[in-house]
C-alpha cells in the first residue's frame, strides 16, 4: 500500500460510463486492487457467467465470491404447489449444516412428507405524511379512506404484475403512517411497492386540499428489519410447513421420545419468550440463507425471513404434530438475482425458475425450515448437537 497523501484521481474505483460490465473492466479493477492492496487475487477472478448479464445486480464488478453448494433430500413435500421429492441446494460453509438438515428430510420422508400452504402474502411501503396537528392529520386520513379507488389506479399506472389491497393507517401526533399493502406476483416486489407508491403519493400531494408534505418511508415498513408488527400482519408470505411425526420413527432416527420432546419444547418457548426472540424454533435462518445465497435471493431479507412460530401437539397415539409457521418471508422466481448463471441453475433444479413458482418455491423454503427445526431440536435433545459439529464442522487440525 502506499504511504503518500490520497490522490482523489489515483484512488477513484476505475469505471466505464459506456460499457463498464465486461472482462476487461473487471481486470482493470482487479489491478487496480493489486496496486493499492497487494492482494493475488487468484480465485476471485475465475467466473463462468458472463458480466454482461450483471447490469442491476451489481456496481464496480471485481469477481465472484464462491461458497460451496452442498445437496440435501429429498425433502418430500404435499404442498398446493410443491408435490414430491425435491432436492435442495445449499450454499454455505457451515460444517454439519447439510447434514443435519438431510436428516430431518428423511424422518419427514418417512412419516409422509410435509404439508405446505402459503396462507397469505403482501409487500408493504409505508409512506408517512405530515400535517401542522392531529386534527389535520385526521382529516386526510378520512380523505385518504374516500379516494382509494383513485389512489389504487395511480400506483398501479406503475406495474403490470403489482396490486394495491389496502392501505393501514396509524395516526401518531401530526402524522399518518400509511401502509400500502400489495400483491406482486413473482417478484419480492421492495423495488415495484417503491416505485408504486411514490406514484400514489404524488398523486395525493397534488389532489388533497391544500397539498401534502410526504416521506416515502415512515420505517413502518421495515424493509430488512424484523417487527412484530410483520409477524401479526404478514410481509412478503406467511407460508406454513406441518407434519405428524410418528412416535416409531422419532425413536428410531432421532433417539428422542416425542413426550420427552414435547415437555422440552415448553422450555425453549419460555426462553425464546424472556430473550424476546422473533423465533421461538432453533434455526431457520440457518437453512433458509443457504437456499437464499443458492437461489439469488436477497440476503438481506433473512432479517425478516427467519421470524417463524413453531407449534406442537402430543397426539393421543404418541406421535408429535410439528409444524412451523414463517410469517415474513420474502422471496421471489422472477428478476433480482434469480436470472444470474448459477443461481438460475439451482431454481432450475427445484422446478422453481421463472413466473408461476414462487409460491412453490416458498413451500419449499418452509418444508426445508422445518425439517432444520426437527433436526436440530432432537440433536440437542439426544445430547449430540457439540459431537456432531466436533465431528462434520471442524477444519482446523
Amino acid at each position: 500500500m502506499t504511504n503518500h497523501p490520497s490522490d482523489p484521481a489515483h484512488d477513484k474505483v476505475p469505471r466505464d460510463a459506456a460499457n463498464d460490465y465486461t472482462p476487461e473492466m473487471a481486470e482493470r479493477r482487479r489491478n487496480f486492487l493489486r496496486q493499492h492492496t497487494g492482494g493475488a487475487l487468484r480465485h476471485l477472478s475465475h467466473y463462468s457467467l458472463d458480466p454482461a448479464t450483471l447490469p442491476g445486480n451489481i456496481e464496480n464488478f471485481v469477481g465472484v465470491a464462491q461458497v460451496p453448494i452442498g445437496l440435501a433430500g429429498p425433502l418430500h413435500l404435499v404442498g398446493e404447489r410443491a408435490q414430491g421429492d425435491f432436492y435442495v441446494p445449499m450454499a454455505t460453509t457451515e460444517g454439519t449444516l447439510v447434514a443435519s438438515y438431510n436428516r430431518g428430510m428423511r424422518l419427514l420422508a418417512e412419516c409422509g412428507g410435509v404439508k405446505t400452504t402459503v396462507v397469505e402474502q403482501y409487500m408493504q411501503r409505508s409512506p408517512a405524511f405530515l400535517f401542522d396537528d392531529a386534527l389535520a392529520a385526521r382529516e386526510f386520513g378520512r380523505w385518504v379512506e374516500h379516494h382509494f379507488e383513485a389512489i389504487k389506479a395511480a400506483a398501479e399506472a406503475t406495474t403490470h404484475v403489482g396490486r394495491l389491497v389496502n392501505i393501514y393507517q396509524y395516526p401518531i401526533g401530526p402524522m399518518r403512517h400509511l401502509r400500502f399493502n400489495y400483491t406482486t406476483g413473482d417478484a419480492a416486489g421492495q423495488n415495484m411497492t417503491g416505485k408504486a407508491t411514490l406514484a400514489a403519493c404524488e398523486w395525493i400531494a397534488a389532489n388533497h386540499p391544500g397539498g401534502a408534505r410526504f416521506l416515502l418511508s415512515g420505517n413502518m415498513d421495515t424493509d430488512k428489519k424484523h417487527s412484530q408488527l410483520n409477524m401479526l400482519v404478514t410481509r412478503g408470505k406467511r407460508v406454513v410447513a406441518e407434519a405428524v411425526v410418528r412416535k416409531e420413527v422419532l425413536e428410531r432416527l432421532m433417539g428422542v421420545d416425542s413426550a420427552e420432546a414435547f415437555a422440552l419444547r415448553q422450555v425453549s418457548n419460555v426462553g425464546a419468550f424472556l430473550a424476546g426472540s422473533a423465533n421461538n424454533g432453533s434455526h431457520a435462518a440457518n437453512g433458509l440463507t443457504a437456499l437464499f445465497i443458492a437461489c439469488g435471493q436477497d440476503v438481506a431479507n433473512i432479517a425478516e425471513s427467519h421470524a417463524g412460530i413453531v407449534y406442537n401437539q402430543l397426539l393421543a397415539n404418541g406421535d408429535y404434530y410439528w409444524s412451523i409457521t414463517l410469517p415474513s418471508l420474502i422471496v421471489g422466481t422472477y428478476g433480482g438475482g434469480t436470472g444470474l448463471a448459477t443461481q438460475r441453475e439451482c431454481l432450475e433444479l427445484l422446478g422453481c425458475y421463472g413466473s408461476g413458482q414462487a409460491d412453490k418455491f416458498a413451500e419449499i423454503c418452509a418444508g426445508l425450515a422445518l425439517a432444520g427445526e426437527i433436526s436440530l431440536s432432537s440433536a440437542v435433545i439426544h445430547g449430540d448437537w457439540v459431537s456432531s459439529h466436533d465431528r462434520l464442522g471442524r477444519n482446523r487440525p
